[in-house]
């Protein structure tokens, strides 16, 4: 039986997302915690997507409400859904249009997250297993070693937004942080980083809990060979993105106040101080700080964008 409201809010962005939809919306059938409904948010889709929510709509009753995004991209629609006063649910898990869910996905979310006191904002994330478009296994993406912080977020996002279940807590603050300004490049960086900074528990489960498709349309794929990851990290370095990104990040925690934890606001002001001295400056700035990625070459790679300036 579905409860009202439901135990969890499937919050699904759409656009364009007609060849692997189903098999989505298929394992979300699939779930071994049934109390679930699903809110779709459709980014302007010209193709069969809103045709294929219609079907399912009919099929599920209660169980689907489709919605028009704002009609600015991805993260924009993710951020504009979470944001909707009329969804109300226990957990809130975001879904991309062309995954496939394990069965127990919502299950070990679920587990994990009700072993938190309801009044602390919570964030699980999985690891993936990943497929390519016509679902052949294609390996796993990196493993996380090191435990989830405000330190680490600062300098990379371990958690990949179709993963990501937040208990309410967690999702009235995103609503508070994008309230007061925020434009986050990166919809899944910048929860990690609000969840984190604000004192809240994040959780990374070793154990993957979807098969995340990779395909010529993905807007976000997963770098999980040595070479790709240096080669990310040479992309990082020449063309100066995460300098861009982190003015953004910095400029937007800045106006959170002291929802910011005083330990985190102070590991923030050595970051953003780090970035704006001399060389020999930005480097130690950086190790005193605190801030890491977390694995070796990605560290190297984050103190040498801290000497060329593009940190």
């Amino acid at each position: 039986m579905l409860s009202d409201p439901p135990q969890t809010a499937i919050l699904l962005c759409t656009y364009q997302g007609q060849e692997f939809l189903s098999a989505q919306l298929d394992s979300f059938a699939t779930q071994t915690r049934r109390d679930w409904a699903v809110w779709a948010s459709d980014d302007g889709s010209s193709d069969e997507t809103r045709a294929l929510l219609e079907q399912y709509r009919q099929r599920w009753g209660g169980r689907l409400t489709v919605v028009n995004g704002p009609g600015r991209g991805l993260t924009a629609n993710f951020i504009s859904i979470t944001c909707r006063s009329e969804i109300q649910a226990r957990h809130y898990a975001y879904a991309d249009q062309d995954d496939i869910w394990e069965s127990d996905k919502l299950e070990r979310a679920a587990r994990w997250l009700d072993r938190v006191e309801p009044a602390v904002p919570a964030m699980y994330c999985s690891r993936t297993r990943l497929i390519d478009a016509a679902g052949r296994d294609a390996g796993m993406s990196p493993l996380r070693a090191k435990p989830p912080s405000f330190a680490n977020a600062l300098a990379q996002n371990i958690a990949g937004g179709n993963t990501m279940v937040l208990n309410d807590a967690a999702r009235r603050l995103i609503v508070r942080a994008s309230g007061a300004g925020a434009d986050p490049v990166l919809y899944d960086w910048w929860i990690y980083l609000v969840v984190s900074a604000c004192g809240g528990r994040v959780h990374y489960d070793p154990v993957p809990t979807l098969r995340y498709r990779q395909h010529s349309r993905n807007q976000i794929g997963a770098n999980t060979r040595l070479l790709d990851r240096v080669l990310n990290a040479q992309q990082m370095l020449l063309h100066g993105r995460v300098r861009r990104w982190n003015d953004s990040n910095i400029a937007a925690l800045n106006r959170l106040g002291d929802a910011v934890t005083l330990p985190n606001r102070r590991v923030l002001e050595a970051f953003r101080r780090a970035r704006g001295r001399s060389v020999a400056g930005r480097v130690a700035g950086l190790y005193l700080s605190g801030v890491r990625r977390q694995s070796f070459v990605g560290n190297v790679a984050l103190f040498v964008a801290a000497a060329a300036r593009r940190l």
